[in-house]
């Protein structure tokens, strides 16, 4: 019953977060701005019929009402193995942030350019990382980031006798063009949506 104590309260957080007044959501959601006065307050019980029409308004999930239930935070998710390159998820599958650690193979030859919506931020762990990128033949060492559009042609691959390791983020069509087509011994990786 203490979860649901919380659901008025941040109910109001939503509200004012947006700027709107008890009238804004009330008139928007087809409720007595009293109704929803006293279901702030905790004067009266969140029901479905209530919350949904509310939580649609404000742009929120009737789960953003309740506080976070406790999960383990370890990420669980198989490696993506493709053409040398291994790509470990570091977050999970339903988050908004798309998180990877990469090794980036030294290749004989250099990988074709490519071009895809999306945008990438990575960070060089180790090893010397080559980026391709547009008219721009650069080498990032350990402890260097780089930020692109992946709209610009790109590749990326080990520049030196070892792998290079590499901590990336990307936005969620820049993830889609590198786990595509992605396997893992055999298997289909998980995100495997091709742009």
């Amino acid at each position: 019953m203490d979860e649901l104590s919380q659901v008025g309260p941040r109910l109001r957080a939503a509200r004012q977060a947006r700027g709107w007044t008890l009238d804004d959501l009330a008139v928007r959601a087809s409720v007595s701005a009293s109704t929803l006065s006293r279901l702030e307050s905790g004067k009266r019980q969140a029901t479905l019929e209530l919350l949904v029409p509310l939580t649609r308004q404000l742009g929120i999930r009737v789960d953003d009402l309740l506080p976070p239930a406790d999960r383990d935070p370890r990420v669980r998710r198989p490696e993506i193995r493709r053409d040398g390159l291994v790509m470990v998820p570091l977050a999970p599958e339903s988050s908004s942030m798309r998180a990877y650690g990469i090794t980036y193979p030294v290749l004989s030859d250099v990988p074709e350019l490519r071009v895809h919506d999306g945008h990438e931020w990575l960070y060089v762990l180790s090893g010397r990382l080559r980026l391709l990128l547009g008219d721009q033949d650069l080498v990032l060492e350990p402890g260097e980031a780089a930020e692109f559009d992946t709209r610009v042609p790109h590749a990326l691959m080990a520049a030196g006798p070892a792998p290079a390791r590499v901590l990336s983020i990307f936005n969620e069509e820049g993830e889609r063009i590198h786990t595509w087509g992605a396997r893992r011994e055999g298997q289909r990786a998980t995100r495997v949506t091709p742009p």
